[in-house]
């Protein structure tokens, strides 16, 4: 894997910062022109830089007044998934409308196997593009560190945990099972179970943090019969509803972390002859066209994924500009809201 300039012999974006004395974004910035900078800091810098040798393609570019004026928006899933779930075609339809008005190139990429990433990461060493935006990244994925080491801006679709260290725009997971929860409550529902997402997803461990507060808010107590894990998919909702099933019969309600699970949780509850809302509940998250589109349509925790995706790219270009230091990248948190429909 083609990493950074430490691997090459080359001097690296640390090392100037540590021989002038300053930051890694305010090496950045200088490399990038930004006005943000002293000009004390930028005297050092580039001293630094001529002391050591550090022209990378990337600065030779900025220097020359010139970008590649293309950004990738990698998407760890495969096809099938990218064009079945709602949540991705939104995300994208944000991000493409906020590149296309800045006069930027969306480079879609979808990431499946081992060389695939690999392939990607000499295609980011190559400095082929001026930034990163990652979709659906998991606890342990290593790809956004080395975005960042080969010194381009990245922007996260949510965070792999508390303390995130790259860029990122998330929504109110926490707030989403909380919500939700406190909805099936006040109809009078008291064995709420919930079909989860992955948990090596922090945000799919947040929505089950918020259940569990929810439950607490509404002094039901917890069950871990009523906990199934899902992963985001159809079949997955499908295979945790049949497993709570088999676990809690008397369960009256589903909170379900995505509407395309709550999708498959309701066809397993009509092959078991419950009715909804009647006989159990349904709540979903995302606000997506399966909640309208389903029988009943499904009450569903909206998330402004849109929105996430133009806040995503408009962040990342802000980046471009003019890079932020590594301990003040920047970090946006957009709220939820209950949509009610039939199901619940």
């Amino acid at each position: 894997m083609a990493s950074s300039g430490r691997q090459t012999g080359r001097p690296t974006l640390e090392e100037v910062a540590a021989r002038a004395g300053v930051g890694r974004g305010t090496v950045s910035r200088v490399i990038n022109g930004s006005p943000k900078v002293s000009e004390q800091a930028k005297a050092a810098v580039e001293k630094a830089v001529a002391e050591l040798g550090y022209i990378p393609n990337r600065a030779a570019r900025a220097l020359a007044g010139s970008r590649t004026d293309a950004v990738a928006l990698v998407v760890p899933e495969t096809e099938a998934r990218l064009f079945a779930e709602p949540y991705f075609l939104d995300i994208i339809r944000g991000v493409s409308g906020e590149l296309a008005a800045a006069d930027k190139q969306l480079l879609l990429t979808l990431i499946r196997s081992d060389q695939e990433r690999q392939r990607f990461e000499q295609y980011l060493a190559a400095q082929r593009v001026d930034g990163v935006l990652l979709v659906s990244v998991h606890a342990d994925d290593p790809l956004p560190d080395q975005v960042r080491a080969l010194g381009l801006p990245a922007v996260l679709n949510g965070r792999r945990r508390e303390d995130e260290p790259v860029a990122f725009v998330d929504s109110d997971n926490t707030g989403a099972g909380r919500t939700a929860v406190a909805h099936l409550a006040a109809r009078g529902r008291t064995r709420v179970a919930t079909i989860t997402g992955p948990l090596d997803m922090y945000g799919a461990r947040c929505r089950l943090d918020g259940y569990r507060e929810g439950l607490a808010e509404a002094g039901l107590a917890p069950d871990d019969a009523l906990v199934a894990t899902g992963d985001f998919t159809e079949e997955g909702g499908r295979r945790a509803m049949r497993e709570l099933l088999d676990r809690a019969p008397d369960l009256d309600a589903v909170f379900a972390a995505s509407d395309v699970m709550a999708a498959g949780a309701r066809a397993v509850l009509r092959e078991a002859g419950r009715r909804v809302p009647e006989d159990v509940a349904l709540v979903g998250v995302d606000d997506s066209a399966v909640a309208r589109l389903m029988d009943p349509p499904l009450t569903s925790v909206r998330q402004p994924i849109e929105e996430m995706g133009r806040t995503m790219a408009r962040l990342l270009l802000a980046e471009i500009a003019a890079p932020s230091e590594p301990d003040d990248q920047p970090r946006r948190m957009l709220p939820t809201d209950l949509v009610v429909r039939a199901s619940s």
